[in-house]
């Protein structure tokens, strides 16, 4: 992912479309699975050991760079999860260009919940790594990465949502998009021309042919690096514009959990992620909750596209704000 065009003074990134970082802060861990009454609407508590484990598992095969094996054994436990736990699984296989010419074996996931209702929230993260650490020392520029923030962290959150909606489903339809090819953008050393679009090529597919015909959704709520160290969650931008109703939704819940000291209601900067192609294709106002932060020179965590992007810099207070504010959201949503 990279920043585009910032509302506040730092650079533009050069490389990246997309945006975002990690996080830590004083909230509790939650460590059990009894509901907690929110407005009378039985919340169910998020578990973040639950989602640390699938960040875990994503890890653990490596890399996940499309053509690669390790990114053909994620999916298929991706996929093999999400039907685990209940959902109705479609798989989108498609062959994407990326900037340089190269064909990109591609797999978006999706998980469906009440498909019968019209009431639907999507809910949506990358599960691909980038194959550059481009954004640290030279040497390891063509360094795939873990991402374990970077891509592993959403997933990760959204698959412990999954295993809460089996076990009490919301009153709504909610449909879990793992969005494939998101990382594989034009990279800071690249010497050749610029190209518009290299960024979120599985998001620009389901925008264009999605899983169901005529889709549609109230919003979306895009995760991305979801996890990170010192996270700090501030309206990001083409949001701001695009879906500011429900932004306001989801940093008001955050607040009204104690997760104020993460969701800062104040604006950051202007990236390009998959909300975009969301919005773009199918008109759906969607949400990006991304680690933007504008005092660092490159408005991102320092793992951020490096290979210190990994299980060791994950905190688990951070998913467990971001995971238990989305599930106060959609189990609230009417």
């Amino acid at each position: 992912m990279n920043l585009f065009k910032p509302t506040f003074s730092i650079i533009i990134l050069s490389g990246c479309i997309l945006f975002a970082s990690c996080g830590s802060s004083k909230t509790k861990n939650s460590i059990t699975d009894e509901p907690q009454k929110t407005n009378k609407v039985q919340v169910p508590v998020f578990n973040t050991d639950s989602a640390y484990a699938y960040i875990q598992k994503q890890t653990e095969f490596g890399p996940r760079v499309p053509n690669t094996q390790a990114h053909k054994n994620c999916g298929e436990y991706l996929a093999k999860m999400l039907a685990h736990f209940g959902a109705k699984v479609y798989n989108q296989h498609a062959n994407l260009t990326a900037y340089n010419g190269t064909i990109l074996e591609s797999r978006n996931i999706i998980g469906v919940y009440n498909q019968e209702t019209k009431k639907r929230v999507l809910l949506c993260a990358h599960w691909d790594s980038r194959p550059y650490a481009d954004e640290g020392d030279e040497k390891y520029h063509h360094t795939p990465i873990d991402g374990a923030n970077d891509g592993a962290s959403g997933t990760g959150v959204l698959l412990e949502i999954a295993r809460q909606i089996q076990k009490q489903a919301p009153n709504i339809g909610i449909d879990i998009v793992f969005f494939d090819s998101e990382d594989y953008g034009i990279p800071d050393f690249y010497q050749g021309e610029y190209k518009e679009d290299t960024w979120c090529l599985g998001s620009q597919y389901w925008g264009r042919s999605p899983h169901t015909p005529d889709y549609k959704a109230r919003f979306g709520i895009l995760l991305d690096m979801v996890g990170g160290k010192n996270a700090k969650f501030y309206y990001e931008g083409y949001s701001m514009r695009t879906a500011n109703h429900a932004m306001k939704k989801i940093w008001n819940a955050a607040h009204q959990l104690g997760f104020g000291e993460l969701f800062i209601k104040q604006a950051g900067g202007e990236i390009t992620d998959d909300h975009i192609y969301v919005n773009r294709l199918r008109q759906i106002p969607c949400v990006d909750i991304v680690d933007i932060d504008p005092n660092s020179p490159k408005g991102f965590n320092p793992t951020w596209h490096t290979i210190s992007d990994n299980l060791e810099n994950i905190d688990k207070t951070v998913l467990q704000a971001v995971g238990q504010t989305v599930l106060h959201v959609i189990y609230n949503e009417k």
